[in-house]
């Protein structure tokens, strides 16, 4: 969740750890400080908010200091203020940790610390670790630092250092991510990529369990009994643009309209000369897709959505039973799994702690796991045994748009993959198919082309506090992301129902002041939705139809009509999730709210 840097090298390092922390600061941003070591000792800088709050206050940092840390907050343990942000310091304050994770025995860690004279200024988990390392350390900051993991429980990404050994930065990972970046004379630690991006393209993932010692020309990397280990490094596969507005008022507008390259680039490159559907990462993955009787989503948030459209196309084109679970609920409840049940996990990040853990359960049980990520190298990647990479690009809003998108050309391109691996889809159908979602780019491009009617219907309900969305079969996914993107960013009460539901409980809620979004795309059962649509209207609700561009006819059921491309029915959230990003978007700007870092919200979740 947080964003950590660890900077060592010869650029200003004030100003190079800020930069990092803008790049990191969709991780999250109650909170924020550096830490720096001048030669003798360390200087610490730490505010409520976002680093604007923090900003205007670097040149009280000494200019001189050859090395820092620095940590944007999401808060778990403590509420987010100043005594709360990172670095934390020990009592003598030689000792500074940012901390991305929850020490889950802090209390029983602090109140022992307590009992032997420490004093603790915080009401956070974190700042047990920095005087932990005070009491372990004897002269070497990385065998202090291995000794005081020894009595962490939970999920950590820490970055230590002491004003006792300048130049030297330790870094350690357990269940949350920790990437090395190797430079010329620099080196860095930070909780993801972006942050490495002013300094260097090429970096290594640490593993969990290992550790790395850091100066400016040389790093090593362990595991916690002290072993070296060895890994060949990466090159970052995007650059600083990326990361940049582009001219765009928003990440959230910039990224919804990056969608049509991030669909094109997932479907790029996957009919070989033959006509015959290939995923490279999957090749030799070891799963013998023969021998699969059942299919398991596991995802959380967004993802899970992109899962329940996944279940209606692999129902629909192979004769294999699928199920969707929340990957928190799917872990805990030990759902009994064999060789013959794929687990496919799926997540932008390829870090969420829960959907990992539903991947290790798999494990454990014998279970096959393929996981679909927008981040190589994850480590979700690293641990499903088979992997299909999404090419959404780097993704800062908080809000996920393109890797949604990228998403579900992921679930189309799997099932299509599937079924011809499987003998259960002709070559002939799995070529059109994919054809005809090659040419479904254009279909986004249109969406995004005539917001028109779109930014009407916002500014006509921006000021309403609650919204429904209907939608009927593989339409119901697509009303349960529209009402989670309008919650998300607009802090608007909104609910995603299947609209045949609505009559058994919401209906209750309607008033002429509660607008409902029915989605009533051109398919077989646009009759039903209609007919649940007139329910609404016997309500006096006002009702926002989505549909069809050449519907003539909605505009006398419906208050407001957005109308969206013809497709075929199967593909119809294609097109309608860009215009339902771009209704909740609208919202929330004209109610005045920060798309890109909606309060509580955190881009990663790698805590439970």
């Amino acid at each position: 969740m947080c964003g950590i840097i660890g900077y060592v090298g010869f650029r200003p390092v004030n100003e190079t750890l800020f930069r990092g922390l803008r790049r990191l600061e969709y991780r999250g941003y109650d909170s924020a400080g550096i830490a720096v070591h001048d030669g003798e000792r360390i200087s610490l800088l730490k505010r409520r908010g976002n680093l604007d709050s923090l900003e205007p206050h670097l040149e009280a940092l000494p200019r001189e200091a050859s090395m820092g840390i620095a940590h944007t907050r999401w808060a778990t343990h403590g509420h987010p203020t100043t005594e709360n942000a990172h670095p934390h310091l020990d009592c003598r304050g030689e000792i500074a940790v940012v901390h991305n994770g929850i020490i889950e025995n802090f209390q029983e860690l602090r109140e022992e610390l307590t009992a032997r004279g420490h004093r603790f200024l915080s009401q956070t988990d974190s700042e047990v670790v920095a005087h932990l390392v005070e009491e372990e350390y004897q002269g070497d900051l990385l065998e202090a630092v291995r000794r005081a993991l020894r009595r962490l429980e939970g999920a950590y990404a820490l970055v230590v250092m002491s004003s006792r050994e300048p130049g030297v930065l330790v870094g350690a990972r357990k269940d949350s991510p920790l990437v090395l970046g190797l430079g010329e004379g620099e080196n860095l630690l930070a909780s993801a990529t972006p942050a490495l991006l002013d300094c260097t393209h090429r970096a290594l993932a640490l593993e969990n369990g290992e550790m790395a010692k850091v100066t400016r020309d040389t790093w090593r990397l362990l595991d916690l009994a002290g072993r070296p280990v060895e890994r060949r490094p990466f090159e970052i596969p995007y650059d600083v643009a990326a990361v940049e507005k582009g001219g765009y008022a928003d990440f959230m507008l910039k990224e919804i309209y990056e969608q049509p390259q991030a669909w094109k680039n997932t479907l790029r490159g996957r009919l070989d000369r033959s006509g015959r559907l290939r995923i490279e990462e999957l090749e030799g993955h070891g799963i013998d897709l023969s021998s699969i009787r059942r299919i398991i989503f596991v995802s959380c948030g967004t993802s899970y959505h992109a899962s329940l459209l996944g279940r209606y196309i692999f129902e629909a084109w192979m004769d294999i039973p699928v199920e969707v679970d929340i990957a928190s609920e799917f872990y805990y409840r030990e759902p009994r799994l064999d060789p013959s049940c794929l687990v496919v996990a799926v997540s932008q990040s390829g870090e969420t702690l829960d959907t990992m853990g539903a991947v290790r359960w798999a494990a454990r049980c014998g279970a096959p796991s393929l996981s679909v990520v927008n981040v190589v190298g994850s480590m979700m990647a690293r641990e499903s045994d088979g992997v299909l990479y999404t090419h959404a690009g780097l993704e800062i809003g908080v809000a996920a748009t393109k890797t949604f998108i990228a998403q579900m050309a992921a679930v189309y391109l799997l099932g299509l993959y599937l079924g011809q691996e499987r003998g259960l889809l002709e070559e002939g159908f799995v070529r059109e198919v994919f054809s005809y979602l090659e040419s479904l780019t254009g279909s986004i491009e249109e969406v995004l082309e005539d917001t028109e009617a779109v930014e009407t219907c916002a500014e006509k309900y921006c000021r309403c506090e609650d919204f429904l969305f209907l939608g009927r079969n593989i339409n119901y996914p697509m009303a349960m992301e529209a009402a989670l993107k309008l919650k998300e960013i607009s802090y608007i009460h909104a609910e995603g129902y299947p609209a045949g539901e609505m009559k058994h409980g919401p209906i209750a809620l309607l008033h002429p002041g509660f607008p409902v979004v029915a989605l009533i795309p051109s398919d077989p059962i646009y009759d039903k939705v209609r007919n649940n649509i007139e329910e609404v209207r016997a309500r006096q609700a006002p009702v926002i139809a989505m549909a069809t561009r050449g519907n003539h006819e909605v505009g006398g059921f419906s208050d407001e009509a957005i109308f969206v491309p013809e497709v075929r029915p199967q593909f119809n959230p294609v097109v309608l999730a860009p215009a339902l990003q771009l209704l909740a978007y609208h919202i929330a700007k004209m109610r005045g709210c920060n798309v890109d870092q909606p309060r509580n919200l955190a881009k990663t979740v790698t805590v439970e």
